[in-house]
């Protein structure tokens, strides 16, 4: 089978691991970087230019889209669900999971818990969006950032008021958060493939910072999932369309809450935490989906 990584990073970890579980596993892999495709659409006969020639004969992709370019490396793959191959990662799903309010939204209705949560476009009434999340110390974050950057833990509500009116005054959507102080600055990381948790590992904070990501110098430990944690880890991938996710949960009183889902988690830490071939079982779901979609389609014809 041929399958292509959509990945801007071919020495990115998570992309070499996936290109070499592919190849062990006997499969053509390429990397192609979405962000130099070009998109042809014609009547009939949808197509993607890459390096001057038409991509042909692909069987399924995995997209390894950064948050950056999530608009136009959504349109690429939307191209490649019109030209009929799989992808275990919708177009919209990549972008349902990009948009934090949408997606915790999406987990509210679905019945998943999350932390409280409020929007608002204006700080007219910052005290009383204070209180509906329960007062300071709350987390503040921009809707659009990621790895961390953009997450401000104001610690009283002085502090809040005054952060709160900065990212408006800079036009910035936010939202406001509880901050669950029993996690002691530690989150889960669930990785989800189809309907199985493939490895989880617990990420703490370096001491001095309550963000946990190892991006921004967190640890990881190993973990054991209750079998609650695991169900909703489940659960959260499937109300937001991902079979392949990375499902962020943090311990608090009442139970295991929802952080945010990652349409395209990496693979490095987990790896190196759990020990397992993690890339592996992306390939072999990759592959089995591939290959039912195939036949389907072969029927259908």
């Amino acid at each position: 089978m041929k399958i292509a990584v959509l990945s801007r990073g071919s020495k990115n970890y998570s992309t070499k691991r996936l290109v070499e579980a592919g190849r062990e596993r006997g499969h053509e892999m390429v990397i192609i970087n979405h962000a130099n495709c070009n998109v042809d659409i014609e009547r009939n006969k949808p197509g993607i230019i890459y390096k001057g020639k038409e991509v042909e004969n692909i069987d399924a992709i995995i997209p390894r889209i950064g948050a950056s370019i999530t608009s136009y490396g959504s349109a690429v793959v939307r191209q490649f669900e019109m030209m009929r191959v799989y992808t275990p990662v919708s177009s919209l799903a990549l972008v349902r999971s990009r948009d934090k309010l949408r997606s915790l939204q999406l987990l509210a209705r679905s019945g998943v818990g999350i932390p409280k949560t409020v929007f608002a476009r204006q700080a007219d009434d910052t005290d009383s969006l204070l209180e509906i999340v329960g007062g300071a110390p709350v987390v503040i974050k921009l809707l659009e950032g990621t790895h961390g950057i953009g997450v401000v833990l104001a610690e009283t509500r002085k502090a809040a008021r005054s952060v709160i009116e900065a990212f408006y005054g800079l036009g910035a959507n936010i939202l406001i958060q509880e901050f669950i102080e029993e996690a002691h600055a530690a989150d889960i990381r669930v990785i989800v493939v189809g309907d199985r948790v493939v490895g989880a590992m617990m990420r703490k904070g370096d001491g001095e910072d309550f963000r946990s990501n190892l991006h921004r110098g967190g640890t990881s430990l190993p973990v054991e999932l209750t079998k609650k944690e695991t169900n909703i880890a489940i659960k959260a991938a499937r109300t937001l369309g991902l079979p392949i996710a990375g499902v962020d949960i943090i311990r608090s009183k009442r139970g295991p809450l929802v952080l945010e889902v990652n349409s395209s988690p990496g693979l490095g830490g987990i790896e190196a935490q759990t020990k397992e071939d993690i890339a592996g079982e992306i390939i072999d779901y990759v592959v089995a989906k591939a290959a039912g979609k195939r036949r389907k389609d072969r029927i259908g014809a």
